[in-house]
């Protein structure tokens, strides 16, 4: 689906509206996903009022949806037809103020796709590339019934 509409002017908008509309928390973030393959998701969040906290930057709750949102749809674009994902718990560390944009990335090993536990690294930087957020979304797999 991500291949159809990102050819297409404002396709990249189109297809992110339709993943927030699936899951409408996410709304509350209003991310762009950039760029979207197998094992690998960019999105991207505008730093605006909306986000932010008291000191003016992009609240770190914000920065973990956005991440949430970049492992959903790369769970998605890779799993293997016979499993399926729901996510078990997410570890993060601050490593800086998020003082701009933030581009979200999420990755995942292609090796990890069986049952059992799998970690999707998370990473979230600001328009200079610096690292303000890094860590794991543990999600667990199991067979389709």
């Amino acid at each position: 689906m991500w291949h159809k509409f990102s050819a297409y002017p404002f396709g990249k908008f189109l297809f992110s509206q339709f993943v927030q509309y699936k899951a409408p928390y996410f709304k509350t973030v209003n991310a762009m996903v950039e760029e979207l393959r197998p094992n690998y998701a960019r999105l991207k969040i505008k730093k605006r009022r909306a986000v932010e906290n008291h000191i003016g930057t992009v609240h770190v709750i914000a920065i973990c949806n956005l991440l949430e949102m970049a492992m959903g749809a790369c769970a998605e674009a890779s799993i293997p037809k016979h499993l399926r994902w729901i996510p078990k718990g997410m570890s993060v560390d601050y490593t800086a103020k998020a003082g701009s944009d933030i581009t979200g990335i999420a990755q995942i090993d292609p090796e990890q796709w069986r049952p059992g536990d799998l970690d999707v690294v998370i990473t979230a930087l600001d328009d200079k590339g610096v690292v303000v957020l890094k860590g794991v979304i543990k999600l667990w797999i199991s067979e389709k019934k």
